[in-house]
């Protein structure tokens, strides 16, 4: 770090390149001693049809100019349609194999869990931020992070400074918007639902739409379908979340609470039924039974948004983007656990827009374990550090109660 001597204002983000949202503004600030120079690791997603990166080239030039050194591996970028020479042209460097951006980097930045081989390029004491997808979590991979010594910052538990979950919320959000027009484009004949519009026309009733969930993803939908003219309902198991998405919506809106008599009478007439209900750090709870989908009418539609964190409809079943539906009593469901991949480049533009003040922030307080000295967000970020556990709900779920310590005293030994 002794060659960086000047820093990007705490401001960051004031000014505008043509085409961007995010760009450094320089300024003659001197760094301080404690600072530290970050190597950031950006590998191509492997996952099946996962098209989003976790830094976009706006995002890479921000961390360069604050003395950070970035690797992307080679076509990274391309999902979210990023060249490599978007990358290169601000100061990154393309790595043509995995291995090398693991070998570079202290910090591996990912939109999906680690694949096993990524898990083998792995160097001790590595810090990992991908998403955590409960749903297809298991206690190996844990294990494995575990004896790597490997410190894993999960996107479902990392919290910005007033209390919420930044990068949970705006996939929320895409996902509850895009839901919506996934919805209204399988009512349509073509893809044998009842052949309705979603907002009706004068004359003729709009379809009936219940979402399950009045989070952020089930606001989102709602604020979506009414704008098309749908009729819709939310059901959530807190009366708090019901006022409050009422106040904030309208009283357009029909709300519910969560009790099995509700909810079979609301799916057994609805066109549509999103699954959005969830339950931080833990899997999602089945709401919907099998017997009340067998209730709903041919060629209504199930959209289960929360098929990622293990599902809140008992029918469904993991989809693709090649094949997103299949067909279950007669009712169309769509259980693609990766909604915002659709649209990869506002995706990838939001969750970089979170990670990249992170990671200067993290530069700028010399390096992680300064930070989390004072920082509380990051402290819940963390789930796996110092070779243990820091979540006592997955060391319960996977049964590594043995290998759970709370992470204040781990870093009170520090």
């Amino acid at each position: 770090m002794g060659k960086t001597e000047y820093s990007i204002d705490r401001g960051l983000f004031s000014g505008v390149y043509p085409g961007s949202w995010a760009v450094p503004q320089e300024s003659g600030v001197r760094l301080s001693q404690s600072r530290t120079s970050l190597r950031v690791g950006v590998p191509r997603e492997t996952f099946f049809q996962e098209n989003r990166v976790a830094l976009s080239p706006d995002m890479a030039a921000v961390l360069v100019a604050n003395g950070h050194q970035v690797y992307v591996e080679h076509e990274a970028g391309a999902g979210a349609r990023y060249a490599d020479r978007e990358y290169s042209e601000v100061g990154a460097v393309i790595c043509y194999r995995v291995e090398d951006v693991f070998k570079q980097a202290d910090v591996i930045v990912k939109v999906s869990p680690l694949s096993q081989e990524e898990i083998l390029l792995l160097r001790d004491n590595q810090t990992i931020i991908s998403a955590v997808n409960m749903g297809s979590l298991s206690a190996e991979y844990l294990q494995q992070l575990i004896r790597r010594n490997i410190t894993s910052i999960g996107f479902e538990f990392y919290r910005s400074a007033d209390g919420s979950l930044p990068l949970v919320q705006m996939m929320s959000e895409i996902a509850g918007v895009s839901s919506i027009h996934i919805a209204s484009e399988l009512l349509t004949g073509n893809n044998n639902g009842q052949g309705i519009l979603l907002g009706g026309v004068t004359g003729i009733p709009p379809a009936e739409i219940t979402i399950i969930g009045a989070g952020t993803v089930g606001h989102n939908a709602a604020q979506t379908a009414m704008g098309m003219g749908a009729r819709v309902r939310i059901i959530d198991e807190e009366i708090y979340k019901l006022r409050r998405i009422e106040k904030e919506l309208g009283f357009k809106l029909y709300t519910s609470v969560a009790q099995p008599r509700y909810i079979r009478e609301a799916v057994a007439t609805s066109d549509v039924v999103i699954g959005a209900a969830y339950r931080e750090g833990q899997r999602a709870p089945m709401v919907v039974t099998e017997d009340m989908v067998r209730e709903m009418r041919e060629g209504s539609v199930i959209i289960d948004v929360a098929i990622d964190q293990g599902g809140c409809i008992e029918t469904s079943r993991m989809t693709t983007h090649d094949r997103p539906t299949f067909i279950k009593h007669g009712v169309i469901h769509y259980c693609v656990p990766n909604i915002a991949s659709r649209v990869a480049r506002t995706a990838s533009l939001a969750i970089s827009n979170v990670l990249g003040p992170l990671l200067v922030k993290i530069g700028d307080n010399g390096g992680l374990d300064n930070l989390l000295r004072f920082n509380e967000g990051l402290k819940e970020g963390i789930f796996v550090y110092r070779r243990h556990l820091t979540k006592k709900n997955l060391a319960s779920l996977f049964g590594m109660t043995m290998n759970y310590r709370d992470i204040e005293l781990l870093i009170a030994t520090m």
